[in-house]
């Protein structure tokens, strides 16, 4: 298992000193702090892991003269808790499952203290992307589709293939547009047409380190639909029917009164009343129609 030890601590300005001296302070300089860790780490202090994997740091006190010291951890700058029988020499911490995030994390064990005496490890966690399963799309001709691959992995991808039906897209002669931000490769399609873009799309990462990994689309392209607005249809549909009865009764008022009926009072309320109502309603079904219509 490989060690990982720790910075020096820092000297003293010594200008000047008999080099006997500078010789003898240098035989005394020692490592105080270091880190064992499975999977062990290269000599640049450098983990190699892969998802879910499990690795197991160690953190030890080298010089006897500092066993009691309490140890702190800390990973990127920030402390790690740690129970308090865990802060003496050895002090373990266990990063399981590994996940991608942890790509690049530093964990550093140090004195508490004096943090100067201190030993760091870095993960360096490869995966491939995550490419797998198929979707299914359903769209309009004439719409705009876009269609989405994660490419994120480590080590980078080195290309992303579009294919449709089985053959690379044509760019020109597809409308085809791909654009790759190094994390999402995208494949967009301006104003859908059935006999061009209605298929089987498949987009494919290839990768330095892992084998290719792909992602199914299938599109069916459906032709365009009128879309009818149904709150003013409906809308539409009532003003006109209170328009019909209210012109009915309208109606009905002259042929009475053109006979020589006599409306009582009450008859006469009711009817002013009916007809306030009929018009208050065509009035505001009116407004309503036209508001839905500026939408």
């Amino acid at each position: 298992m490989l060690q990982i030890y720790s910075r020096r601590a820092k000297m003293k300005n010594l200008f000047g000193a008999p080099l006997h001296f500078l010789l003898l302070l240098a035989s005394q300089t020692c490592e105080a702090v270091r880190i064992k860790s499975t999977p062990g780490a290269s000599a640049e202090g450098f983990i190699q892991a892969k998802p879910d994997d499990t690795v197991s740091l160690i953190c030890e006190i080298t010089d006897t003269n500092l066993q009691e010291e309490e140890l702190n951890w800390q990973r990127n700058g920030a402390a790690v808790s740690l129970t308090d029988t865990n802060k003496n020499t050895p002090s373990a911490v266990c990063i399981t499952p590994v996940i991608p995030e942890d790509d690049e994390a530093t964990f550093t064990c140090s004195l508490r203290k004096n943090s100067t005496a201190s030993a760091s490890v870095t993960l360096k966690v490869s995966y491939p992307p995550q490419l797998s399963g198929s979707e299914n799309i359903t769209i309009e001709e004439e719409e705009d589709l876009v269609l989405e691959c994660v490419m994120k992995a480590n080590p980078l991808v080195t290309a992303v293939l579009w294919t449709l039906n089985g053959s690379t897209v044509d760019l020109i002669g597809g409308g085809f547009t791909v654009t790759n931000d190094g994390q999402i490769s995208r494949l967009q399609i301006n104003n859908v047409d059935q006999s061009l873009h209605d298929g089987i799309y498949q987009c494919t990462a290839v990768s330095p380190m892992f084998p290719n990994s792909s992602k199914i689309f299938n599109v069916k392209v459906t032709e365009r639909t009128m879309k009818f607005p149904l709150v003013p249809l409906i809308a539409g549909l009532v003003v006109v029917l209170v328009t019909s009865i209210l012109a009915v009764v309208s109606r009905w008022r002259k042929i009475a009164t053109g006979c020589g009926f006599h409306w009582s009072l009450s008859q006469k309320v009711l009817f002013t009343v009916d007809k306030v109502t009929i018009s208050t309603l065509h009035s505001s079904l009116m407004a309503h129609l036209e508001q839905n219509v500026r939408r």
